[in-house]
């Protein structure tokens, strides 16, 4: 009997043209809910179709996805036509999904709105309760699978950036049975350590099941209570749970919660630097002011010095007598002019004199100055006064004003 041997490319060939003659695999319609949501760069839809009890790998290629009135996301439930058959290269038996509609949301995404709604309305999510992160932190603890590409990521970053922080790990399960309680018990370790400052919790992306454990309530009012600032990277960049929602702060992925938590050292050193170069600024600054301040302080404690007051009012005595010494001498000098004019008035009307000009001054015996010849009688002694000398005579006779003799 001859032995029948197929290679591998020739036994899916045959497989992939035996499914593709089946008419009953052609324009099929299925039910089920969206898992592991992928969106190719080339704009190919890659995701599973489920239910309770099954799945199957379905493609939709960019032609037919730009069709699409809705962005298809894990969780959501969805009625898609297409048709099935084998991808040859891989083995791999997938529907290829050439239209499809919204159904309504999937029994997980359900619930995870309804919890998120619930845990919201309770207030876990409130932004004014989110605790600031560690300007530096000493210790940062880790809740992840230790053999997962997160911790990788996480200690390169951490090296890249600052080699002295410590990284502090608690390994948990990330998906599966039992995984949540794991994650919360991990999480309450590391808060109750005084070397942990901060705390990233996180895996890499999947789905929406894969990713089930971050959306248990048990993680998170196990975040909620955490006294230690949490930081949630868990998924990629489009993926949410609710452990984004109940952390302090949220992270794309799990290398850039390390980057939000872990200071570069050069820019530390760099700060640092600039905040010296800052303080000493301000320091010759204040000292500058306060040298000023107390070359004032001291000017005005010299103006109120008794014997800088005592100068003052010297000086000011010396001022006025000197006003009072000049006034002094402009006084006497005027009145020194008024006198030598009054002296020259004197002069000129003094006996001395009129008795230079041939006037005598004739007195009685009893020293009275005669004036009127009729006061001395003949026989009378008289002295005469002239300008040089005196003489004593005595009165023969006695005239009136016209050199009569008195009585004629």
């Amino acid at each position: 009997m001859h032995e029948r041997i197929l290679t591998v490319t020739q036994l899916n060939e045959y497989v992939r043209r035996t499914l593709a003659s089946d008419p009953m695999l052609k324009g099929v319609k299925l039910r089920g809910e969206i898992s592991n949501f992928k969106r190719h760069s080339a704009g190919h839809l890659y995701f599973s179709l489920k239910d309770e009890e099954a799945r199957v790998a379905c493609v939709m290629f960019r032609s037919s996805a730009v069709g699409l009135r809705f962005m298809p996301r894990d969780g959501m439930r969805v009625v898609a036509a297409g048709s099935a058959a084998l991808y040859p290269a891989a083995g791999q038996y997938q529907f290829y999904v050439d239209g499809m509609r919204d159904d309504g949301v999937g029994e997980l995404y359900a619930a995870f709105e309804r919890l998120k709604n619930a845990l919201q309305a309770e207030g876990l999510f409130d932004a004014a309760l989110k605790k600031p992160l560690p300007l530096l932190p000493a210790g940062v603890g880790i809740v992840t699978s230790p053999t997962g590409v997160v911790l990788h990521d996480i200690k390169q970053v951490a090296r890249r950036r600052h080699p002295g922080v410590q990284l502090i790990l608690k390994p948990s399960p990330v998906q599966g049975e039992g995984a949540a309680e794991e994650i919360a018990a991990a999480i309450a370790v590391l808060d109750s350590r005084p070397d942990v400052d901060v705390i990233i919790v996180g895996r890499g992306g999947g789905s929406l099941e894969e990713l089930w454990a971050f959306n248990e309530e048990t993680v998170a009012r196990a975040i909620f209570a955490c006294k230690t600032p949490v930081v949630s990277a868990v998924g990629h960049e489009t993926d949410f749970s609710i452990a984004d929602f109940v952390a302090d702060v949220r992270a794309a992925t799990p290398s850039q919660a390390a980057e939000i938590v872990i200071p570069r050292l050069d820019e530390l050193e760099e700060t640092l630097e600039g905040l010296r170069r800052r303080l000493n600024r301000a320091q010759a600054q204040r000292m500058a002011l306060l040298r000023h301040r107390l070359n004032g302080l001291l000017l005005a404690l010299q103006a109120r010095q008794p014997i800088r007051r005592v100068q003052q009012q010297r000086a000011a005595m010396d001022a006025l007598l000197g006003i009072l010494a000049a006034r002094a001498e402009s006084r006497v000098a005027a009145e020194r002019m008024r006198l030598d004019a009054l002296r020259g008035k004197l002069d000129a009307l003094s006996p001395g004199r009129v008795l230079a000009r041939g006037y005598a001054l004739v007195t009685a015996e009893d020293g009275r100055l005669l004036t009127d010849a009729h006061r001395a009688s003949p026989g009378d002694c008289l002295r005469v006064r002239l300008a040089r000398g005196a003489l004593g005579a005595k009165v023969t006779e006695v005239y009136g004003d016209g050199k009569e003799k008195a009585g004629d």
